[in-house]
């Protein structure tokens, strides 16, 4: 059996991937997939909508295990943000402008923090992780890691806002802990460690249904 991991992004996927090693399943990504699929608008209100479009825009063709996963930094200070628009968040507002680096959504991010101490640059990072299977949504889990905004980037691993972003407990960055540490607290580990026991059940309970999807 063969599950499609949908999305663009190729940290993420090489992320998803480290995550769901050992799994009873193969892993493949869209380039790997026979089929194809346009780039999602992802216009929903939250993550969990956006996770869920990503997810039954490949679902609806084919017959194989699906998954996608929504996920981004909330920041008490903002009021959220940047939310849903966490990969955009520098370019927001501006037109036709590429996407912006991750470095360019940092900076506008401790931009809006100056002068906030430390002990109110409280966030966390949120995951939503739609999981589907013969061309049917079966469930949506979600992950949430709480911590804090740093004053100033830190370390090299991973991507997005992980040097900034020092989890509840640590006193480094995501992106100084590196995979060891990340890969047992993360918002998406938590979320595909339970999507993970969501499909093992399903398929334990429905082997039928397992079997069709060869």
């Amino acid at each position: 059996m063969r599950l499609i991991v949908a999305t663009q992004n190729q940290k993420k996927l090489r992320e998803i991937r480290e995550l769901l090693a050992g799994f009873p399943l193969q892993v493949i990504s869209l380039k790997e997939w026979e089929g194809k699929v346009e780039e999602v608008v992802e216009d929903g209100k939250n993550f969990w909508e956006n996770a869920v479009k990503k997810t039954m825009a490949v679902a609806y063709q084919t017959p194989e295990w699906v998954l996608a996963d929504d996920s981004g930094l909330e920041v008490d200070a903002l009021n959220g943000a940047p939310g849903i628009f966490s990969a955009r968040f520098a370019g927001v507002g501006a037109g036709l402008k590429p996407a912006p680096t991750d470095e360019e959504n940092n900076q506008k991010l401790l931009q809006l923090l100056k002068g906030v101490p430390l002990e109110k640059r409280t966030a966390r990072f949120r995951c939503s992780v739609a999981i589907a299977h013969g061309k049917r949504l079966l469930g949506v889990v979600e992950g949430v890691c709480e911590g804090t905004i740093t004053l100033a980037s830190g370390g090299d691993y991973g991507f997005g806002y992980d040097p900034l972003f020092i989890p509840a407990g640590y006193k480094q960055t995501f992106a100084e802990l590196g995979p060891e540490v990340k890969h047992k607290i993360s918002h998406r580990w938590q979320a595909l460690a339970k999507a993970k026991d969501f499909i093992s059940e399903y398929v334990e309970k429905s082997p039928g249904r397992s079997s069709e999807a060869g």
